[in-house]
């Protein structure tokens, strides 16, 4: 499961960080991005890569309403080959969701704690994802995305069962597109040295609390 996520890199940065080539779009810093709202998604359009603003929560082309994507905000690697919702995505339209940290709650008796789970080498996780453009009924396009999740690594098995797909940046050509290959075998746990936990505040429960402080880290009580 990844279902909140940190992002505090500007359009400049991570155009820089990804090779993008199209005008920046803006967008503000958001330390607790939830389902439908907008991500900064990389993903190959004419050859080239472009930084682009996706709602979260996958929609399908054969959708008929936009709020199923709050059921596709993940896609699980072991069938996102074969789930009507993605299995078109995941030939055509895989993306990268770069976020500076992910959460995760971990229970303690009855009470969650809350993780962040951000790069050991302080540079920003890119997410594995896939994309899909959805046409309303009214005739507007929207376009949207998920997070593509799989088994943990043994720094995260003691927190979920689940864990997104991180990619490496010699990874990222081949999840793109850009070359051939084997796009199975990046569906794996990375390794357990590329990331750092630590405990955050409860305010991160609610999805309008947005800043900075919510990713500073805090003793569990």
């Amino acid at each position: 499961m990844c279902g909140r996520v940190a992002i505090t890199y500007d359009a400049d940065w991570l155009r820089r960080r990804y090779g993008t080539v199209n005008p920046l779009v803006n967008f503000p810093p958001n330390t607790n991005g939830a389902p439908t709202e907008d991500l900064p998604v990389v993903r190959l359009r004419d050859g080239k890569r472009h930084l682009d603003l996706l709602r979260w929560g996958l929609v399908p082309p054969w959708a008929k309403e936009l709020k199923i994507g709050s059921r596709f905000i993940n896609a699980r690697a072991e069938t996102v080959a074969t789930q009507p919702a993605f299995r078109d995505a995941y030939q055509r339209r895989r993306c990268l969701v770069p976020v500076s940290a992910f959460y995760e709650w971990k229970r303690d008796g009855k009470a969650k704690q809350p993780y962040a789970i951000g790069p050991a080498q302080g540079e920003a996780l890119t997410l594995a994802g896939l994309w899909d453009r959805w046409k309303s009924p009214e005739g507007h396009w929207v376009v949207t995305c998920a997070i593509v999740t799989g088994p943990p690594n043994a720094a995260m098995a003691a927190m979920h069962d689940r864990m997104p797909v991180i990619l490496s940046e010699a990874d990222w050509p081949l999840w793109l597109g850009e070359l051939d290959g084997d796009v199975d075998a990046l569906l794996r746990p990375c390794p357990d040295d590329w990331l750092k936990i630590w405990p955050v505040s409860a305010d991160v429960n609610n999805v309008r609390n947005k800043g900075l402080e919510l990713l500073a880290p805090t003793s569990v009580t």
